[in-house]
């Protein structure tokens, strides 16, 4: 995140194109400058190889960076290292430095990176590859130029064969390291025992459940280079490496960067050296916050009435997408009891397209970043659609970028960018990570992109390399984009979130555990690695209980044929996918996440596939698969689930509980028990139900974390909530705060789930219950606990913030509701919050 914001003199010119001289100045709500600043070089340290230095000197770096020095020095010393610097900070050099040195030095040394997604391992392949290609001719012996290479699950056998006897570099993701490398750990017992550095890039992508897996990954990897390396190794001169390995951990300016590092890597944070102070140049920075326009006609509340504005002077108006005529649909509808709800103001998605379209035509490079692929392509194509009759050929000019596309798409489309052949881009956050991609006018944002750790890497493309930057964020029809765009405190000077994982969730940690003993058998010396030894010996204990390992005086042992490894759902995906195959071919037409099969592909459900409709002829949970016949229908279903939780008080944490006055607060395990009951048939596009019809499927119980809260019956009726509104209010309440809380914890609204209820048998009080979706819990949760007076505030601020009267998409009504939004009642939600709010500890609701 840029230091120091200031308002500077003049405003950025390309603001002009974005209010269409002033037409469209209502929509701005802020905009904040942030001053340019000058780059700080220092000379290269004593201890780099010349061979490397020759090379990125040919490449044209004369001088590093401070913050790269700092960084490598502290790597090469065998320091691990949290290198948090913002976008297109020239992170890979202070990796690449240390790591290259030491591959051309005089004792055999390897190297690991890790990264996220396969395309951004091709890319620090590609840069990776024009260095060395770079480095003066070699001589033979140990500087002879390293060997670099990329092996993932799409990589031949033959190509892996070469890496595993030959790479000095190998680039890879954690998947292929959990799945392939580690369990196949004897075929790449070279690489094992000469590895010296382990990057990961990209750390800030490493949250939740995902980042949980990946920490527990790191250390099984750590454990086995320390199984095949030589005790009496010598480390380079001047290095002292000597017996360890050293980790680089490169991310987003994020909290708290070293204890972050330390628990992915399982070391005391003390044992780490932070690198924050980002000593590149960044040219002066606009950043603006953008509300799309109220939807005319929509019925606002008395407290902020008033005729909604006119944009017929907009000279770049597009069709808006609540259009009947429009059959884009950037999100999840969201229904209520009446059909689809009201929405009070245009789409992000409709609002982006504009202005990227306005951007093109006055010749500014641009990136217009969305929360999906869908959004990504609707974007480019209704900029296009604008564009073809302003200039012959002007359409050509932009163009989509998402995850899906072949290397060589996404290489062409890169390539045109950066030379300003493309003028626009649409993308997913496929270019939010690492890939370069330099020298823009301006990056729209449409939609929050979860943190700001997001938002500021997004906002990094805008004025790279030192150049001046317009980034505009669009508002979505949405709690936390409608608090954010109200409240610019909350984006500018808030601090920026910590990521948050759990490496002790023993959901997380049993299969890890198999996977490892299954590698090389478990010692007692070995727990500490996995966390407290004594709660590692719990869980052993439970899975030698179910059979899953066996005890031996010598350890813990897996003994069965399949592979431990599969035991483990890295991403967090709910487990086997289910299948939707056509009946008449046997095609197979996609997958369907197993935690989302019940509500979407149950028998009777209308399922869509490139634009084709299909309807679910049986589902069969058996075999994960779901039969479907293709028939042309004019209406989609929805289905109906109903919901219970419980405390578990037999779970493996005890439960946490705090008091404001009459209002208790709590934080612990729970089970949710849901079922999907029935399903609606909804003609479209205008919503009427057309029939209900039950369903027969079984209950699905989750063990995982939840934070809660619950206000008894006398504080409800001095608010002025009665007892007819109480559910509404906490259903309401519930909505908001699912909505609010990804501006506390590194999650989005999907990663949670909630549920209210007036009287709750395990509290005996009304109760709003909030929970992460994942088993045992990823973190959310407890950060909703720890910082529950500010996630309140502005859940509260959020609610009133609204211009609607009833409750709309942008505050109470959710998307993921399974009730229908019903019932909700904002007027009773906001004298709740008000009421429990009176009593929490006085607290800032941004940390400045």
């Amino acid at each position: 995140m840029p230091a120091d914001p200031a308002t500077a003199p003049g405003q950025h010119p390309l603001l002009d194109v974005l209010t269409a001289h002033g037409a469209r100045a209502d929509r701005l709500t802020h905009v904040r400058t942030f001053p340019a600043r000058a780059g700080v070089t220092v000379d290269w340290p004593a201890w780099a190889e010349p061979g490397v230095v020759d090379g990125y000197r040919s490449l044209g770096v004369e001088r590093p960076w401070a913050h790269q020095v700092e960084a490598a020095d502290a790597a090469w010393r065998g320091r691990h290292v949290a290198l948090a610097t913002s976008t297109g900070s020239g992170k890979s050099l202070a990796f690449w430095l240390p790591a290259l040195t030491a591959v051309r030095g005089p004792a055999p040394a390897t190297v690991l990176y890790l990264s996220p997604t396969k395309a951004l391992a091709a890319d620090q392949l590609a840069g990776l590859e024009r260095l060395v290609a770079a480095m003066p001719e070699p001589g033979p012996g140990p500087a002879a130029r390293p060997r670099v290479a990329t092996c993932d699950g799409d990589t031949p056998t033959e190509e892996r064969r070469w890496v595993t006897e030959h790479a000095d570099v190998v680039l890879t993701n954690p998947d292929f390291l959990h799945f392939s490398l580690l369990p196949g750990h004897r075929r790449w017992a070279r690489l094992l025992r000469g590895l010296r550095y382990v990057v990961v890039d990209e750390g800030h992508a490493y949250r939740g459940v995902f980042g949980a897996h990946v920490s527990l990954v790191l250390r099984r990897l750590a454990r086995l280079a320390a199984h095949y390396r030589p005790s009496d190794r010598l480390a380079p001169e001047g290095s002292a490496t000597l017996g360890k390995i050293v980790f680089v951990v490169a991310s987003a300016t994020t909290a708290e960067p070293a204890a972050s590092t330390g628990r992915l890597v399982g070391v005391p944070p003390e044992d780490v050296v932070t690198v924050t102070a980002d000593s590149s140049p960044a040219g002066r920075r606009t950043f603006a916050l953008w509300q799309p326009p109220e939807v005319a006609g929509f019925e606002r509340s008395r407290a902020a009435a008033g005729e909604a504005p006119s944009h017929d002077d907009d000279p770049w108006a597009l069709p808006d997408p609540l259009d009947p005529s429009h059959t884009e649909h950037e999100s999840e509808p969201v229904l209520t009891t009446r059909g689809t709800a009201e929405h009070p103001r245009r789409s992000a998605t409709a609002e982006a397209a504009d202005l990227l379209a306005d951007l093109t035509a006055h010749g500014a490079r641009t990136l217009a970043f969305t929360r999906s692929r869908r959004g990504a392509e609707s974007v480019a194509q209704q900029a296009r659609d604008h564009l073809r009759p302003v200039a012959a050929g002007l359409e050509a000019r932009v163009a989509s970028y998402r995850g899906g596309y072949l290397p060589e798409e996404r290489r062409a489309l890169e390539e045109a960018l950066r030379t300003g052949e493309l003028r626009g881009l649409a993308t997913t956050n496929a270019l939010e990570l690492g890939v370069d991609i330099s020298g823009l006018d301006a990056v729209l944002v449409a939609g929050w992109p979860g943190t700001r750790v997001s938002l500021w890497q997004q906002a990094g493309r805008a004025g790279r390399a030192g150049a001046e930057g317009l980034v505009t964020f669009v508002a979505r029809e949405d709690p936390l984009d409608t608090y954010l765009v109200t409240h610019p405190e909350a984006v500018f000077d808030a601090a920026l979130e910590a990521t948050v994982f759990d490496p002790a969730n023993p959901h997380v940690l049993a299969p890890q555990l198999c996977a490892a003993a299954q590698e090389v058998p478990l010692r007692a010396e070995d727990l500490a690695a996995f966390g407290d030894p004594r709660a590692v010996r719990d869980v052993l204990d439970v899975l030698v209980a179910r059979g899953a390992l066996r005890r031996r005086p010598s350890g813990w042992y897996w003994t069965h044929a399949q592979p431990a490894s599969a035991m483990a759902d890295l991403r967090g995906s709910g487990g086997r996918p289910v299948r939707v195959v056509e009946a008449t071919t046997g095609r197979l037409l996609g997958t369907v996440d197993a935690g989302s099969a019940d509500g979407q592909v149950h028998d009777g459900a209308v399922y869509v596939h490139q634009g084709a409709t299909f309807v679910v002829d049986h589902l069969d949970l058996t075999d994960h698969v779901a039969f479907v016949v293709r028939k042309d229908v004019e209406h989609g279903t929805w289905s109906h689930e109903v919901m219970e939780i419980a405390l578990d008080d037999q779970g493996q944490r005890p439960t946490e509980t705090r008091e404001w006055g009459p209002v208790r607060w709590g934080l612990g395990p729970v089970e949710v028990t849901s079922q999907v009951v029935s399903f609606q048939r909804r003609r479209l596009p205008d919503m009427q139900v057309l029939g209900t019809e039950a369903l027969d499927l079984p209950s699905r119980t989750l063990a995982t974390t939840a934070v809660w809260w619950s206000v008894p019956d006398f504080v409800l009726r001095a608010a002025g909530v009665s007892a007819d509104e109480t559910p509404g209010a906490l259903h309401a309440a519930e909505h908001a705060s699912i909505g609010l809380l990804p501006l506390l914890a590194t999650c989005d609204r999907w990663d949670l789930g909630g549920v209210s209820t007036e009287v709750h048998p395990d509290t005996g009080e009304a109760t709003v219950f909030v929970y992460d979706a994942y088993p045992g819990g990823a973190g959310f949760a407890e950060r909703g606990y720890e910082l529950g007076a500010r996630w309140l505030r502005a859940t509260r601020d959020a609610i009133a913030a609204c211009a609607c009267a009833e409750g709309c998409p942008a505050c109470v009504q959710s998307p993921k509701c399974g009730s229908d939004n019903a019932p909700l009642d904002k007027s009773a939600a906001l004298r709740l919050l008000d009421a429990v709010l009176s009593h929490a500890p006085a607290e800032p609701t941004i940390v400045r």
